[in-house]
């Protein structure tokens, strides 16, 4: 069969099972969204930046289990899409970014909107690739959906020059089968290290699981319960693998890491052995490497053998996937009696371990901890949450308690502003039937909030939670904390969302009032279409415990408590309680 290139490209997509992509047309990719007509079967997603497409096709490929694919020009349009490749490479995200390129006489000469998009893009992605021959299109892009998915997932770049989209070759998606040898992603662990592994759970007195995105992208959430269950081990979640074990399963302690909790962070630094479940030790859940959890040998397991003492040097070292060496160890570890270790857990939560806020007295004042807390009760739990990052986003991983997997999107590794909305915009595409929300601050929801327009275009619903606070909140807060209040360039001055909202078509409220935040929420989920709400949150509040960038895991900045004023006089004194 005879095609044109930019043909064989939807004729691939088709195949690989694609059935939505994202996009911004331009110049050199304008033969295939000619050839887009002729293959109705793919749905195309217009958005307002290519940022915004790219985040969409980020959390698409989270919120289905597939690979999200996103179209862009050459120069501008391929550029622009960066800051989305780097989220997607930094949180393992399956991504095909497919983008046009000059034609190929005039690569390197500095052509109009030419741009080397395969240099740019080399360390945000999992690998990339220039086409110039509609003959390599085929199986470059079966070899990219391959690498996009499998091992650690990660974004792919694909760039094809506009006469290689334009000329006709043969395509034969059968001889186009990826034979990559130096790409190896079966990994599996040594027997004996299984040994050794087998042998540090059997003797370890104070264990914790340390659990990971891998624990969600290997589906081996019930794999890790039922470990954790055997061997009676608490479980410590990043803040990418929320969702995968219950927030309300009695091991599950809850966050770890700079905004984690308290009583989390000791037990780590307490702990006899760490079983590293599918993450990376980031700094931001480590701080001081030097001094992290010194006590404890270390079990990591990761599909992603660079990972392995990249960062925390560890005893033992089970290369593969998740689910697969769980399956392994599951029959021969020994069932555990840690009774003891988990009661001296508890004892270090006290008071801390309150977060419910539901029934504290009205003040006047409205918290992000608050908004959050009533998301969060009025929608069960049960809403697909994609938030920006900040504040907003560690009150949302504290506040928002997720019973279930895939439910909570963020971005983790690369800290990316804007991404909440598009990123809602994709994961409703992916899953109709969600109830999706964003929330974002008021810095980074101006980042994105044109892609209102592509939400109204695709008639979808989004609810989008605005926490206002007037400022760049986590940064205002770092200055706080350590910059003696000397607020550079936070404060800021943010449109009338609301009038923004109706302006795209789309239902604004505004909510001031602590009152008043359970009747937006109502009218929120009963609107048929996209709802923005700007909940006007107090300015100077900050986000509790905070580990200081670089100190010690267990030198955590605590909430302060007011000077002789009793809890039981409720008011402020109970808030601080509640939250510290």
């Amino acid at each position: 069969m005879k095609l044109t290139g930019a043909k064989i490209i939807w004729e691939c997509l088709l195949r690989e099972g694609v059935d939505l992509v994202f996009g911004y047309p331009g110049g050199t990719i304008l033969p295939t969204y000619d050839a887009m007509l002729d293959y109705p079967a793919i749905h195309h997603v217009l958005c307002r930046h290519e940022q915004g497409g790219t985040h969409m096709a980020d959390a698409y490929a989270r919120a289905s289990g597939r690979v999200g694919v996103m179209f862009a020009t050459s120069g501008p349009g391929a550029t622009n899409t960066v800051t989305g490749l780097a989220t997607a490479m930094m949180d393992s995200s399956p991504v095909v970014c497919i983008t046009g390129q000059v034609p190929t006489a005039l690569v390197g000469l500095d052509a109009f909107q030419e741009t080397d998009v395969t240099g740019v893009t080399l360390p945000v992605t999992k690998h990339n690739y220039l086409v110039t021959h509609p003959e390599d299109i085929a199986r470059t892009i079966r070899e990219a959906f391959y690498i996009a998915r499998t091992g650690r997932p990660g974004p792919v770049l694909v760039d094809i020059t506009k006469d290689a989209q334009q000329k006709d070759t043969e395509f034969d998606w059968d001889s186009a089968e990826p034979h990559l040898p130096g790409y190896r992603p079966d990994l599996h662990a040594l027997p004996e290290e299984y040994e050794k592994a087998l042998n540090l759970i059997r003797s370890a007195k104070r264990p914790v699981i340390l659990a990971g995105r891998g624990v969600l992208q290997s589906g081996a959430m019930r794999a890790v319960q039922e470990f954790a269950e055997k061997t009676n081990t608490p479980i410590a979640l990043s803040l990418l693998g929320i969702g995968g074990i219950p927030a309300n399963h009695p091991l599950n302690l809850g966050m770890m890491g700079m905004h984690g909790e308290a009583w989390v962070n000791h037990a780590i630094q307490q702990a006899d052995l760490l079983l590293a479940f599918g993450m990376r030790f980031d700094d931001r859940v480590t701080g001081n490497v030097k001094t992290y959890a010194p006590k404890a040998q270390k079990i990591h397991i990761d599909i992603d053998p660079s990972e392995i003492n990249k960062i925390v040097k560890v005893d033992v070292a089970l290369v593969g996937d998740l689910c697969d060496v769980l399956q392994e160890l599951m029959p021969r570890v020994q069932v555990g009696d840690h009774s003891e270790w988990i009661a001296h857990i508890d004892e270090m939560k006290g008071d801390a371990a309150v977060r419910d806020i539901q029934g504290l007295p009205d003040t006047g004042h409205l918290y992000a901890a608050h908004v959050i807390n009533d998301l969060w009760r009025y929608t069960k739990g049960e809403a697909l949450i994609c938030t920006d990052v900040g504040q907003h986003q560690m009150w949302t991983a504290q506040y928002y308690k997720q019973n279930r997997p895939f439910n909570f999107i963020t971005s983790g590794g690369l800290g990316t502003m804007g991404f909440g909305l598009p990123a809602a915009i994709g994961a409703k595409l992916a899953r109709p039937d969600a109830n999706v929300w964003s929330i974002s601050g008021d810095g980074g929801f101006q980042m994105t909030l044109a892609e209102l327009a592509t939400a109204a275009q695709e008639g979808i619903k989004v609810n989008a939670a605005i926490i206002n606070n007037g400022y760049l909140g986590m940064v205002r807060q770092w200055q706080e904390f350590f910059y003696d209040k000397r607020y550079a360039a936070t404060p800021m001055l943010s449109p009338d969302f609301v009038k923004i909202a109706e302006a795209y078509g789309h239902k604004g409220i505004r909510v001031t009032q602590r009152s008043e935040v359970e009747d937006a929420l109502r009218e929120a989920e009963a609107y048929p279409g996209t709802v923005v709400i700007d909940f006007r949150v107090e300015k100077e509040d900050s986000v509790y415990p905070m580990v200081p960038a670089g100190a010690d895991l267990h030198e955590m900045i605590r909430r302060p408590i007011p000077q002789n004023v009793m809890v039981e006089n409720g008011g402020d004194a109970e808030w601080d309680i509640s939250v510290k």
